[in-house]
């Protein structure tokens, strides 16, 4: 469980790292559209494990380039909120694998043989 404070932290990096991902890393993902679905702090803001989600674009192709771009992305991080927190905490990117799965059983909820219920007027007859 986190505390209000991480929570706090979450929010702030959560917000800020949408926007550069946004507006001023547009070289890193072209006209991919990321999401950060998910950040999670570690008790001492040490740490902010970023969760990711892609549309418009090759998922691990573009993940790998904001992994390789780390730094860049945790210094123009630094410059946003630099003022307004004592450490800069380190990234930790992963995939969310959330949309895959929603996907993956609506697929299979599909594929069930699910017969009709039976409708009033049968229910009826039956009493």
């Amino acid at each position: 469980m986190e505390s209000k404070r991480q929570q706090k932290y979450a929010k702030l990096i959560q917000k800020e790292l949408g926007d550069i991902f946004q507006k001023e890393s547009r070289h890193l993902v072209g006209r991919a559209m990321v999401t950060i679905t998910r950040v999670m702090m570690s008790p001492d803001l040490g740490l902010a494990k970023v969760y990711l989600s892609f549309l418009l674009a090759d998922a691990e192709a573009t993940f790998k380039l904001i992994n390789d771009h780390k730094k860049e992305i945790r210094h123009q991080l630094a410059k946003r909120i630099g003022k307004s927190v004592r450490v800069i905490p380190e990234i930790a990117f992963f995939p969310d694998d959330s949309a895959a799965y929603a996907q993956h059983m609506d697929q299979v909820i599909s594929k069930l043989d699910i017969p009709p219920a039976p409708s009033e007027e049968d229910q009826e007859e039956e009493d």
